[in-house]
């Protein structure tokens, strides 16, 4: 039977394609901290295959015989929140029932109803000594989403797992992992009583912080290889450039393009068509625009006071701003999430290509929906979009709604190019593509506008560059700085039918007639259109 791209849930080879989990992690550091009875912690952003490697480690672990290990989602906990006795209870049944299915034995059961009637502050620390002590090797506990558990509870399950440590291995797990999405060190636990306290104090035996990493080029060239080699359906190599920019090897991101190319999109159920570029595109279109759960909840973080603090700079390319203005602890927990990338001697920027096209779009969402014009009214008569008739209307919409728009955003120092983005998005929807480039501290945004002019693939497509900046210094230097960067930009971009540079000029004292105007420049052998608004 045919194997499939994986998009919901931990990875079985037999079903789909799959990455050996246990190359995605140094495993020779693992059993080694494991060997030298360490706690210890592995982190990585949500649907990276966290559940996938642990569940792959458990299963290495026993199949060697020194050890007994067992999994435990403990998230069954969260609903508790600050409930202590609800939340330990279901930890301790969560392992006692994994522990029993490793063991095919009714041992762990018996042993969690000998302390059932403890304190829920000592059920946790003797429920593990109990059962260690009854088993014939040492055990190692992986617990997974520790992280979901709130305030109180978790912090008891913290200091029950720190209660009991130095009786380890004898009467203690000889190891324990804890896996979430973020490192111990940066928990912020708020308690019932509003005092607040760290991950690192409620757990101070955490000898490592292993982070789970995305796929690697060769990792994602192989993944799709499963596929060829199992269907015979090939792949353009041109497409692979364009998966790692859309996704920097973000497993879930990954396998949904794959999926999405190789089976969503029916027509390519027959294996006999070959994969090519444009279809990368559209299916990163379909995944953008249905919004699936691992989508939604990247949305949902961005209404977080903490992630705007991080992402509002990164958008606006806000030039008096470094990494080191932002608050630490925000970017960590952004970072934590996947959302964004720190590289050495680079600025913060988003994660991946897919991320940096959604939070535009999130952003503007209900401004595009409550937008009137329609792409119809810029369709030029082959099938392309005539981009000066659509930038002179949205002068005239930018004149009259700027200000009333632009409070609407909850990210209002992007304001004006995230209006315009939502502007251009609302005409090339379900049509075109917008691809953006823009990142702390780069004084502009670059778009790509392609709007395909057949509706074959490989057809001839519209390219037009627009570079966005916003006027922080005199008209003169800020235009020759645009022209430049315009210019270079279009360079990048290869053959280019338009380029365009909009500056906004968001001096409130200014009069609009001063403001909005257009002139057509020539530079490094471009012509380029300059826009004021």
């Amino acid at each position: 039977m045919e194997r499939f791209f994986n998009t919901a849930g931990p990875n079985r080879p037999e079903k789909e394609y799959t990455i050996d989990p246990l190359t995605r992690f140094d495993l020779d550091d693992i059993l080694a901290l494991i060997g030298q009875g360490k706690y210890f912690v592995l982190h990585a952003p949500r649907q990276t295959g966290k559940t996938s490697c642990l569940l792959a480690l458990r299963d290495l672990l026993n199949s060697q015989g020194d050890y007994i290990a067992v999994y435990a989602n403990v998230e069954g906990g969260q609903a508790a929140r600050n409930n202590i006795e609800s939340a330990i209870r279901t930890v301790c049944g969560t392992i006692t029932e994994k522990l029993g299915l490793v063991l095919q034995s009714e041992l762990p059961l018996s042993v969690r109803d000998k302390v059932k009637n403890l304190d829920a502050n000592e059920m946790l620390t003797s429920l593990l000594r109990r059962l260690s002590m009854s088993l014939s090797k040492p055990l190692v506990l992986l617990l997974d989403e520790i992280d979901s558990l709130v305030g109180d509870s978790l912090v008891s399950v913290l200091r029950q797992l720190r209660a009991g440590y130095d009786d380890r291995p004898k009467a203690f797990p000889q190891s324990v992992i804890l896996c979430g999405v973020r490192d111990v060190r940066d928990y912020r636990i708020v308690l019932s009583n509003q005092d607040i306290i760290t991950g690192g104090s409620a757990f101070n035996i955490k000898a490592e912080s292993l982070r789970l990493g995305n796929f690697s080029k060769e990792e994602i060239h192989e993944l799709y290889m499963q596929h060829t080699h199992e269907t015979g359906q090939e792949f353009d190599e041109a497409c692979f450039p364009m998966i790692w920019e859309a996704t920097e090897g973000q497993p879930w991101l990954v396998n949904a393009l794959g999926r999405e190319v190789t089976w969503s999109m029916k027509e390519n159920r027959d294996r006999s068509v070959r994969i090519i570029p444009e279809m990368i595109y559209r299916a990163q279109e379909h995944i953008i625009y249905r919004r699936d759960t691992h989508i939604d909840i990247l949305i949902d973080k961005l209404r977080e006071e903490r992630v705007r603090r991080v992402i509002e700079p990164i958008i606006s390319g806000e030039t008096d701003v470094d990494d080191n203005m932002i608050p630490s602890d925000d970017m960590q927990y952004v970072i934590d999430m996947g959302l964004v990338k720190r590289e050495r001697g680079k600025p913060l920027r988003i994660a991946n290509g897919i991320y940096r096209e959604i939070i535009p779009r999130e952003l503007t969402w209900s401004t595009q929906e409550t937008l009137i014009q329609e792409p119809q009214w810029y369709e030029r008569a082959d099938g392309g979009i005539d981009v000066e008739k659509l930038l002179l209307d949205f002068q005239q919409f930018f004149r009259q709604n700027a200000d009333s728009w632009i409070g609407r955003f909850d990210y209002a120092e992007a304001g004006p190019q995230l209006l315009l983005q939502a502007f251009l998005q609302r005409v090339v929807n379900g049509g075109g593509y917008i691809d953006r480039e823009y990142g702390l501290g780069r004084k502009r945004t670059d778009l790509l506008l392609r709007k395909p002019l057949t509706d074959h693939y490989g057809g001839p497509i519209q390219r037009v560059v627009m570079e966005l900046k916003i006027l922080r210094k005199s008209l003169e230097a800020t235009i020759a700085d645009g022209l430049r960067q315009t210019a270079a930009y279009m360079d990048l971009c290869g053959s280019v039918d338009e380029g365009h540079l909009i500056i906004f000029d968001r001096t409130q004292t200014k009069a609009w007639e001063e403001r909005i105007w257009h002139r057509l420049y020539e530079h490094a052998g471009h012509q380029i259109m300059v826009w004021g608004m």
